[in-house]
């Protein structure tokens, strides 16, 4: 039935800020290295992206704020990680899409 796949105006609202959170380059690398499920620090996510360890952090509050990463502290260190794995099925579908 059709009604069956109508979305109501808060999941569009939420879907909407999740995609406009992930659309900057930065975040994109940050959940490529998240994607497989791996639990990173800040300090692992900005030696990967080379980047600033305060670009890290601004760009994983954004994404944790939308609910696409989360944390867990383990003594001193927080690790980020990906909220939902399809995240990385997400990801792997728009290189699919934009890479020729």
């Amino acid at each position: 039935m059709m009604t069956d796949l109508l979305l109501t105006e808060a999941q569009l609202v939420k879907a909407s800020d999740m995609l406009k959170a992930m659309s900057h380059p930065i975040r994109v690398s940050i959940l490529y290295l998240l994607k497989d499920g791996d639990k990173k620090t800040v300090g692992q996510i900005q030696e990967c992206i080379n980047v600033e360890q305060s670009t890290a952090s601004h760009h994983l509050g954004i994404l944790k704020d939308r609910g696409i990463l989360c944390s867990k502290r383990d003594g001193k260190n927080i690790y980020y990680y990906t909220r939902h794995t399809i995240i990385g099925q997400l990801l792997e579908c728009m290189f699919n899409c934009s890479c020729d």
